[in-house]
């Protein structure tokens, strides 16, 4: 991946760690909380331990509305909806199905960033390459999962809810992209601190007792999600975000599915179906595709911009 430095890949890397381990500690989480309470719980604590953290560095964070209005969208674009979304979905829909139906969000992501971003353009290369993909997380999940998008009753609304999510995130990712300068740390902490304002009256009212009658098994994972994914990983996105675009950090929902692979097999001793490395392969070759367009334009633009005065 010739131009790309090696920080963007080592920071998207690390979101893949910190979300792609999220869904299977949501499915911890959710025998212990309601969606509701479980997404106020976790707003609640990330605020305070990012805010603890912006105080402990001696930051502020801006008193400029630009900066309050970016964060409010954020907190429902990239948090309280979304996050509400995938904990309800899974207790109707298995992970391989939810899997499949996050996938499009670099997708869309791809075309709001064609729309929104001016240095983002779509392009033939760009395109294939997301497809590729797709296509491999459609392999590596298994044709089985996919035949469900043809569920009735209420599942199937469960699957729509995923979409959206789908769509949230990559909604925030433009948001991101556009918001105003700031320190990752404040405005990850801004942006939870509007979210925990938004679930508060929402949620609160029921989180106590759960917390109360939840084994330890769901409050770790409960904390686990706060600290993890709804602290920590948010400044590693917002500044990937800012360096990279927000193209480029579509290319998690690709990869998040491949560290579950990992992740069984090393720790689970599970062997991979050839179903799970010809994704691997396509799903690399994706990237590696996307990568290359990405890079063929960037340099074109290098080269038609004016070389200064004669």
């Amino acid at each position: 991946m010739n131009g790309r430095p090696l920080s963007h890949w080592l920071l998207l890397f690390t979101i893949v760690a910190l979300w792609g381990s999220a869904f299977g500690i949501t499915e911890l989480a959710i025998e212990a909380f309601s969606p509701i309470a479980l997404v106020t719980g976790r707003m609640i604590l990330a605020a305070a331990l990012l805010t603890l953290v912006v105080l402990a560095r001696g930051q502020r964070f801006p008193r400029t509305a630009r900066f309050w209005t970016y964060s409010l969208a954020m907190a429902i674009a990239g948090n309280c909806l979304p996050f509400w979304l995938i904990s309800a979905a899974q207790q109707q829909i298995d992970s391989g199905l939810a899997g499949i139906l996050m996938s499009v969000m670099p997708l869309t992501t791809l075309l709001l960033a064609h729309v929104f971003v001016p240095d983002e353009t779509l392009s033939g290369g760009k395109l294939i390459g997301f497809f590729l993909g797709f296509i491999g997380i459609v392999v590596l999940i298994g044709p089985e999962a996919l035949l469900e998008l043809r569920g009735e009753g209420t599942v199937i609304w469960w699957e729509l809810a995923t979409l959206i999510a789908a769509f949230c995130y990559a909604a925030n990712a433009i948001i991101a992209r556009h918001r105003p300068p700031a320190d990752p740390i404040v405005a990850a902490a801004g942006t939870m601190i509007v979210g925990a304002v938004i679930m508060v009256p929402i949620g609160f009212w029921g989180l106590p007792a759960q917390i109360m009658s939840a084994s330890a098994k769901g409050l770790l994972a409960g904390v686990a999600l706060a600290v993890l994914a709804s602290a920590v990983a948010p400044v590693v996105f917002l500044r990937l975000i800012a360096l990279a675009g927000p193209s480029f950090v579509a290319f998690i929902n690709y990869l998040i599915p491949l560290w579950a692979v990992a992740i069984g097999i090393l720790l689970l001793g599970e062997e991979p179906r050839w179903t799970a490395l010809a994704a691997l392969a396509l799903i690399l070759l994706g990237l590696a595709l996307s990568e290359m367009a990405g890079q063929r334009a960037a340099a074109r633009v290098r080269q038609a911009e004016p070389a200064g005065d004669d």
